[in-house]
């Protein structure tokens, strides 16, 4: 079984998404508690209003901020979706992030730990 990197011990486990520029919060729980998991070594999942992603995650530094770096692919109201994302750690052990929906919206989001 392949080490898991350093960086990802900063961001194991799962994140409550509790802000996206682009929908309400209210459509952010629509399905379930919109979050962002990570887990092992490169795997996690985003779930937020009708959409599900599991993730492939790579984590480094950038302008010296850990981060972690992601492609994703699931389902968005039953039709198959993808995209890529990314997420560094904020303020306040927040996470600050992006996420981006291929051929759709993109979004920065805010998680808490949760």
């Amino acid at each position: 079984m392949a080490k898991v990197p350093g960086f990802a011990k900063a961001f194991a486990g799962r994140w409550r998404i509790v802000e996206m520029d682009n929908w309400d919060s209210d459509f952010l729980d629509l399905v379930e508690e919109a979050h962002l998991t990570f887990e092992g070594k490169s795997d996690g999942e985003i779930v937020f209003g009708a959409l599900k992603g599991f993730l492939d995650v790579r984590y480094g530094a950038r302008d010296g901020s850990a981060r972690a770096e992601f492609s994703w692919e699931g389902h968005d109201e039953n039709e198959s979706a993808c995209g890529r994302g990314w997420v560094m750690i904020g303020t306040a052990s927040r996470l600050i992030g992006h996420l981006y929906i291929h051929n759709g919206d993109d979004s920065g989001f805010v998680c808490e730990r949760g």
